[in-house]
């Protein structure tokens, strides 16, 4: 079975592409490498010893996905090609609401065109916006706090009314949570440009010397030490969900909506002493007030995707912040040779 990755160069793509290739499919990633590098696919190659097919290109071009839609024929779409940083989407709404939503369109219509009717398309768990019963289950309301959030929230719609119209589709729609950590080999990793909007990667480049100190936004919510707490998981247990969505794909129609968590929630400060356990560092950090929009605690349901996927995340805290702190040691300058 061959699967297109469409923005399949990225943190999460490649090491998906990885899991793909372990488990015996072909593996097409297409991908205009605005935010990836064609490292990450060598290495992958190099780790598996099977060929990845790369085809630059935007998937919001219609001409160029036909293109390689005509090339490789894939049996299925997992759907990664977006931008992702909420601050951005803020600034640049209509950049994001054109870029998302088109690139989510132009896949459906093309694979349409094609005759490929499965498609697992990364979401998030932003949907949720400010819900507070927690855990989240994937029957709480859905809305956005900012254009990121709204891109898969309709990217979502759109995916669930086209199912409905057409009983030869199956989507599934993963809602992550906070993906951190890399491969254990330390080959592949999470390689952001700039300083970093997430927590992991900002502790490794504390750790690394090339940040002073990590900002801690606000330690007043009520949590068990103050500072604000989240679902983290594994990426390679990430990973596995997606190769999860597609067996579960092949034998079921329309679309399901599956939380992708741990059903923990791990505070700021439990990462930090985490990453220092597990790595005999010590990481500074300073104080800062609360973000706008931010709540206390964040953390998924994730029984649903446990008892229909058969899926569960595996790895603990500990291994996240060792195989995080292992990338960003091996690759101080990332994928850049």
């Amino acid at each position: 079975m061959k699967i297109l990755l469409a923005g399949g160069a990225g943190y999460i793509g490649s090491h998906t592409a990885l899991c793909l290739l372990e488990k015996g499919y072909d593996v097409v990633v297409m991908d205009n490498l605005l935010n990836a590098s064609p490292e990450a696919l060598r290495r992958v190659e190099k780790m598996t010893g099977k060929q990845v097919a790369l085809e630059v290109g935007d998937c919001c071009d219609i001409a160029r996905t036909r293109e390689v839609f005509a090339a490789h024929k894939p049996d299925a779409v997992i759907h990664f090609a977006g931008l992702k940083a909420v601050g951005e989407s803020v600034a640049k709404p209509l950049y994001y609401y054109q870029n998302n939503l088109i690139a989510t369109m132009t896949l459906c219509q093309v694979m349409k065109e094609y005759d490929c009717n499965i498609l697992v398309f990364s979401s998030s768990a932003t949907v949720y916006g400010l819900a507070t019963e927690m855990p989240l289950r994937e029957t709480v309301p859905t809305g956005g706090t900012n254009p990121y959030a709204w891109t898969k929230i309709m990217s979502e719609q759109i995916l669930q009314d086209v199912a409905k119209t057409d009983d030869s589709r199956s989507f599934v729609l993963l809602r992550y949570f906070n993906p951190i950590g890399a491969h254990e080999s330390g080959h592949i990793g999470e390689d952001p440009t700039g300083i970093p909007n997430n927590l992991m990667p900002y502790i490794c480049q504390v750790a690394s010397g090339k940040l002073d100190y990590l900002r801690v936004f606000g330690d007043d919510y009520p949590t068990r030490d103050g500072t604000g707490e989240r679902d983290y998981l594994h990426v390679m247990d990430l990973a596995e969900g997606h190769v999860a969505a597609i067996e579960y794909a092949k034998d079921h129609k329309g679309a399901e909506a599956f939380n992708l968590g741990t059903g923990t929630a791990y505070s700021v400060m439990d990462i930090v002493k985490n990453f220092e356990k597990a790595n005999d560092l010590t990481i500074p950090y300073q104080v800062t007030p609360r973000r706008p929009g931010d709540i206390a605690v964040c953390y998924a349901d994730p029984s649903k995707a446990r008892e229909l996927l058969g899926w569960e995340a595996k790895r603990d805290l500990y291994t996240m912040c060792r195989d995080a702190w292992n990338w960003q040691k091996q690759n101080p300058r990332g994928y850049e040779k």
